[in-house]
């Protein structure tokens, strides 16, 4: 009984101390073979991320071995590749609500097709299943330099559109997308309200940038003037019949702009105004 004891105290004894070795054994903190990465930009009023893990090339042959045609692929590594939306979308025409979604690319010798499943918890492809897409577009496929790891990019995007694309060896695989920004906005600006002579004016020039509603931007444009009238929104105004070819109107309106904003401490817009008055005669 004693030498069972003994025995026993011995073998606890030895498990502390692997136990202890285990705990002080430093730790490895290795570089990942495919590393995290993320990408997000706004477009518009929506916020757009991509997170994925970036296989490298090293040598291989990744189209038709690496990645076979005709199979699901995740559009990456380890983790599924997340693509979140904070708001509605149209991809390639067709509507995608807001949210997070986990992307898979279909290559095929015959045309890629980028899809959306509504699992956003999928690890790899394995799991993928055609019932639970959200969206399923033929993708446009080009050929790029080298690109040793992959990487996802938002690219020639404005404030309504733009284009969703992986690149990776030499291949890159494109959506374009469109945010539905320009409509939202026109719907709060055509339900301002208010005594502040600011947003009209704000809402003035984005109708100015984006050559649209030039009569309403005039209205607002207007309204500026009436409630206080600056620098700013009198230069806006004459952009606006400068646009309308109203050469004259405009000159004597850049001319009131310089005026005031001489007077003002934040004439930020001087050389331009003053570039115009000289083109404009």
């Amino acid at each position: 009984m004693l030498r069972r004891t003994r025995r026993t105290v011995l073998v606890l004894a030895m498990l502390s101390a692997s136990a202890a070795l285990a705990q002080n054994a430093p730790k490895l903190d290795l570089p990942r073979p495919s590393p995290k990465a993320s990408v997000a930009q706004t477009v518009g009023l929506t916020d757009i991320s991509i997170a994925y893990s970036s296989p490298a090339v090293k040598g291989r042959k990744i189209w038709g071995e690496v990645v076979p045609f005709d199979q699901p692929w995740r559009a990456g590594a380890n983790e599924c590749t997340k693509v979140t939306f904070s708001t509605p979308v149209s991809i390639e025409g067709k509507p995608v609500g807001a949210g997070a979604y986990c992307l898979v690319l279909l290559p095929q010798k015959s045309g890629w097709t980028f899809i959306l499943s509504k699992n956003a918890e999928l690890w790899g492809a394995a799991e993928y299943k055609e019932s639970e897409d959200a969206l399923r577009v033929p993708a446009t496929a080009t050929t790029i330099p080298l690109r040793e790891r992959l990487a996802f990019s938002i690219l020639d995007f404005d404030d309504e559109k733009g284009t969703l694309a992986m690149e990776w060896e030499k291949k890159r695989v494109a959506v374009k997308f469109t945010t539905g920004s320009r409509e939202k906005a026109l719907a709060q600006i055509r339900a301002l309200q208010g005594d502040d002579w600011r947003p009209y004016n704000a809402a003035a020039r984005y109708l100015l940038g984006a050559k649209v509603e030039p009569a309403l931007a005039m209205q607002l444009a207007d309204r500026s003037i009436q409630l206080k009238e600056q620098w700013n929104n009198v230069w806006t105004r004459a952009q606006l019949l400068h646009a309308e070819g109203k050469k004259s109107e405009a000159l004597a309106a850049a001319q009131r702009a310089q005026t005031l904003g001489k007077a003002s401490e934040n004439f930020f817009e001087e050389k331009d105004v003053a570039k115009a008055l000289v083109s404009w005669k």
